[in-house]
């Protein structure tokens, strides 16, 4: 029984290939986006902002579609050393996959591209004092994806203005994992 549970394991985390020909980047169905998700790579122009202590690291757990068509996010982040579940709810705007919130500012969250079965990159712009912050997310159905998401993740960026020195590798990095 355990060889079997093993194999199926295997097979589900062997299946979570990138394929560019369901990439879907613009008429969300934001509906398919809701579910488990985990982090797994952030960049920013900010790396402060998404550092171990930055005020925009944070670790998914759940995405929900609500029926008003906002967007709510579970997420976890770490506060003076603890793990502090946060629930944040997203207003939806006129465009098709883009939402706002006011969290350490003013801030748009927008969906990037995703595929909805293995990945979702959203796009954050934050306005703050007079300054303005972009970070990229991306989260996965999984803990793990193939090393090939790192080069689609670089793509992304590149179209942000960010490049590979921005990007901070979540992978391994949730201090709160183990709490799921």
């Amino acid at each position: 029984m355990a060889l079997l549970l093993l194999s199926l394991g295997l097979g589900l985390i062997s299946a979570q290939e990138f394929n560019p020909h369901t990439v879907v980047q613009r008429n969300y169905n934001m509906a398919r986006v809701s579910g488990v998700w985990y982090s797994i790579f952030m960049a920013s122009d900010d790396l402060n902002r998404i550092k171990d202590d930055g005020d925009l690291r944070v670790f998914v757990r759940n995405i929900e579609h609500l029926k008003n068509g906002s967007l709510r996010f579970d997420f976890q982040c770490m506060v003076q050393g603890e793990c502090v579940a946060v629930v944040v709810v997203c207003k939806k705007t006129e465009k098709n996959g883009e939402y706002s919130i006011n969290y350490e500012g003013e801030n748009t969250v927008a969906v990037s591209e995703t595929d909805y079965n293995v990945f979702v990159t959203f796009h954050l712009q934050n306005f703050r004092n007079g300054s303005e912050t972009n970070v990229l997310a991306l989260y996965a159905r999984v803990p793990q994806l193939e090393p090939s998401f790192l080069s689609r993740f670089e793509e992304t960026c590149r179209k942000y203005g960010l490049g590979s020195q921005n990007i901070v590798d979540l992978t391994n990095q949730d201090p709160c994992y183990s709490k799921r």
